[in-house]
């Protein structure tokens, strides 16, 4: 069977897995900060939908900065994360 440029499956996947890898890398650094903001910002809705909806960091990066807005220099400041 034929796929991606008239290779086989094999040439397929080693072309996309790097791709997945980086998506998958991309989508696991936003969720955590949108989720570790949410949880700190006492917003257990936010929290749900961030932590159940994947949408390869689009709607964590909207939260973060339009909703919370934070600045990118807040994203990892411990002065801005959960509140004990």
């Amino acid at each position: 069977m034929m796929y991606f440029g008239g290779g086989d499956m094999f040439g397929f996947l080693s072309f996309m897995g790097p791709l997945f890898l980086v998506a998958a890398l991309w989508s696991l650094v936003w969720k955590g900060l949108a989720l570790w903001h949410s949880a700190g910002r006492n917003e257990p809705i936010w929290f749900m939908v961030l932590l159940v909806v994947n949408t390869l960091g689009i709607l964590e990066i909207i939260y973060l900065f339009f909703v919370a807005k934070l600045k990118f220099e807040q994203l990892f400041s411990r002065h801005h994360g959960p509140r004990h």
